[in-house]
């Protein structure tokens, strides 16, 4: 492992950055829309107006740094990259380390509403022996990580990166778990540091070696249609993820000059990968979509977060060798990216504990709160550091 320094971090947002957005807000050059379209060609007209409105003039500024400081920040120097996390000790004795890693569009305020329920479960209303500690980092290249410094910050690295601070913090064996990029990077770590990792638990599950090109041989009908249907969302939705891997930097400018098309860019996805019958509104607020907005534009970091996916084969990167730790898998009905069990056991070969569940979609921690505690502590309790 490489040397690692530690210091403590606050988010601290600048009224005159508060001011250039909202004057950035105030004149974006909207696009032209086909009536009566709704989400079919993308994102809506009349939601995203409505949201770029509240974040200019409705959005408390305060209130959202307040979130994000309520809990011990730090900045971990490691291979050469910054790291921004979240180290927030448990008051309970017997607690045990997690680090919980999110993905693209998110960030860490992913996992805010959820630091307090697993770090102290007995102030709200927990048991325990279901106490962690918690580590929540933010992904080299977003948010307050910042841009990433050199070329080949891929998994593998990202991964080396998260488990040299957890060793310079003093935990040599301890918990991880992942949704989207994350469960990429903590499947990694497993695969790399098998000592150190205890047990994964993910919520997006890939398998197989290969993808798209996945051998379907031996599955049963069933799994077939799963498989199909993996297909087709990659078909009609993954353009996002071939733009970002193969011309990061042409898209970051425009990322980076248009809160409006920041905005634009990123609701799309929480529109398509999460189940809401309609109505984004009925699972996320403006406020939780704002944070996550709002981290990415005060860091300037929508670009850097492109990198991940060009310093990564986006054809090949979800085939792991092979993950022989204790693994958890949970899938949440409207989670797009989803591989039959057959195929992901190929790459995950010790699943203990696989849970469906009837709601929720990609962004399972941030939408299903009390159902992502219930199968996180429930697979982890099963476990030995």
């Amino acid at each position: 492992m490489s040397a690692v320094t530690i210091k403590p971090f606050e988010v601290v947002i600048d009224p005159a950055d508060v001011a250039d957005l909202r004057g950035r807000l105030a004149r974006t050059r909207w696009t032209d829309w086909l009536p009566e379209t709704g989400w079919t060609y993308g994102t809506d007209e009349t939601f995203i107006k409505r949201l770029c409105s509240y974040w200019q003039d409705g959005f408390d500024f305060g209130a959202f740094a307040a979130r994000l400081n309520a809990y011990p920040q730090f900045l971990a120097e490691a291979h050469g990259e910054r790291l921004h996390f979240y180290h927030v000790r448990s008051p309970v004795a017997t607690a045990r380390p997690l680090v919980l890693v999110h993905g693209w569009p998110g960030s860490i305020v992913e996992f805010l509403d959820l630091i307090g329920p697993l770090s102290d479960p007995e102030a709200h209303g927990g048991k325990a022996e279901d106490a962690f500690h918690v580590i929540v980092p933010s992904l080299p290249g977003y948010g307050f990580s910042g841009p990433t410094r050199h070329t080949g910050v891929n998994v593998e690295r990202t991964g080396a990166m998260i488990a040299s601070v957890m060793e310079t913090l003093g935990y040599s064996r301890y918990f991880v778990q992942g949704g989207d990029w994350g469960s990429i990077v903590t499947s990694r770590m497993a695969q790399d540091y098998p000592q150190a990792v205890a047990a994964l638990h993910v919520n997006m599950a890939p398998g197989g070696p290969n993808n798209p090109a996945i051998p379907v041989e031996g599955l049963d009908e069933a799994e077939a249609a799963e498989y199909a249907r993996l297909g087709q969302h990659m078909a009609i939705d993954a353009a996002y993820a071939f733009i970002q891997s193969t011309r990061p930097q042409t898209l970051a400018v425009a990322m980076n000059d248009s809160p409006a098309g920041l905005a634009t860019w990123i609701i799309d996805k929480f529109y398509a990968w999460t189940d809401h019958g309609g109505d984004l509104e009925s699972v996320f607020d403006f406020d939780h979509l704002l944070d996550n907005l709002s981290v990415y534009w005060f860091t300037g970091t929508a670009g850097s977060s492109f990198r991940l996916y060009h310093e990564n084969n986006f054809r090949t990167v979800y085939a792991h060798a092979v993950v022989d730790v204790p693994t958890g898998v949970a899938r949440f009905a409207g989670e797009p990216f989803r591989w039959p069990r057959s195929l992901v056991e190929r790459t995950y070969r010790n699943v203990q504990d696989w849970q469906e569940l009837p709601h929720g979609g990609h962004f399972a921690a941030f939408q299903r709160k009390d159902d992502f505690l219930r199968v996180v502590r429930g697979f982890f309790a099963s476990q030995a550091l």
